[in-house]
Order: C-alpha cells, then sequence, then structure tokens
C-alpha cells in the first residue's frame, strides 16, 4: 500500500501519486503513459498530470493495480 506520506516531490496535486518505494519498473508508464513519468534525475516515477475523466481515472487505476511493489496511491 502506498504511503501518502512519502510521496515522490514531483507528483502533481491530486487523487493519485506514487511514493518513494517505487522501482521505475515503468509498468504504470505502460499503462498510462500520460498520466505516469520517471524522474530520471531522482529515480522513481510520478504522477505528472491528474486524471480528469472516468475514462482517465480508470485508467490510472489499473496503473495502480499493476505496481509490483503498491507505489501508487490515491487519495479516495
Amino acid at each position: 500500500m502506498a504511503d501518502k506520506n512519502s510521496k515522490a516531490a514531483k507528483n502533481v496535486a491530486g487523487k493519485f501519486y506514487v511514493d518513494t518505494n517505487c522501482i521505475s519498473c515503468g509498468q504504470c508508464h505502460d499503462v498510462a503513459p500520460d498520466f505516469f513519468v520517471e524522474d530520471q534525475a531522482a529515480g522513481g516515477m510520478y504522477v505528472c498530470k491528474q486524471p480528469a475523466s472516468a475514462d482517465e481515472i480508470a485508467l490510472c487505476s489499473q496503473a495502480k493495480d499493476s505496481c509490483p511493489v503498491d507505489a501508487i496511491g490515491d487519495d479516495s
């Protein structure tokens, strides 16, 4: 389960976030490339854009469910 107290610094504000336990496997980017990108300098992924539609929310939820280390969270 992602830790909202350990959010990656570059996450944009909103419901979805990536925490510092991310291993940069890229799975979330493969599922939802418009929303998850790699922080090349610090390592790990972060949320670059929050979803706005039901389809986009579903995509980000799918990315969250596919994370092998549960580093993606949502403040629902």
